[in-house]
């Protein structure tokens, strides 16, 4: 009889043999498991944390479409070229459009007719060509100054200024539209015509203002 049945008992409740059962340690798999489970829980809350960062950080706040062309559709339109206070209501008038009338007011002889030759030959109405007036004789320190009436200031003054950088402005009481050159002391040449040409056409043609997107 073994010595694991109980005295009294005999027969079928008799335990017999020599091999008893052990106490097996819990396997190792389901721990491995449980811990790939709970690793791969806390790698997504670390990286749904880190996209919510660059979210706010980055302002993912404004939620933006995309077209079928795959462009963003929130993008604002660029705003319409806003004209220029000179051109605002009217466009330029053109050289041939503008009377232009030469005084010299330097000791240097000549200064007046070639200047105006060359001004007519790029499109300018010549009017009147001579001396200065007394109150402005010797007294331009500059290339230049065109004079005219309030609304030369409106395009004509930058019509011409294309001609002759450097040039300054006045206004007087006159009531017609031409505009008075007088030549200036620091006066050498008129622009060359592709300078002029060129600024011409920039003056025509304003840049727009870009969009933002």
């Amino acid at each position: 009889m073994s010595m694991l049945t109980p005295p009294g008992m005999g027969g079928k409740y008799r335990i017999t043999g020599d091999v008893y059962p052990r106490m097996r340690r819990p396997h190792r798999r389901r721990r491995i498991i449980l811990g790939a489970a709970a690793a791969v829980v806390v790698l997504g809350a670390a990286g749904w944390g880190t996209l919510q960062l660059v979210d706010v950080f980055s302002g993912g706040d404004e939620k933006t479409t995309t077209t079928a062309a795959g462009k963003q559709a929130d993008c604002k339109a660029a705003p319409k070229p806003t004209p220029s206070a000179q051109t605002a209501g009217a466009p330029l008038p053109k050289p041939a459009q503008i009377t232009v009338n030469v005084y010299n007011a330097t000791p240097r002889a000549g200064l007046a007719k070639s200047t105006a030759d060359e001004l007519k030959k790029r499109g300018f109405v010549i009017g009147k060509v001579g001396n200065a007036p007394v109150a402005y004789d010797k007294k331009v320190p500059g290339s230049g100054l065109l004079l005219g009436s309030p609304g030369a200031a409106k395009g004509a003054f930058s019509v011409v200024g294309t001609q002759l950088k450097g040039a300054t402005t006045k206004v007087d009481a006159r009531t017609t539209a031409d505009v008075d050159l007088i030549i200036g002391t620091a006066f050498k040449t008129l622009d060359p015509k592709a300078a002029a040409d060129a600024a011409l056409v920039a003056l025509n043609k304003p840049k727009p203002v870009p969009g933002r997107c």
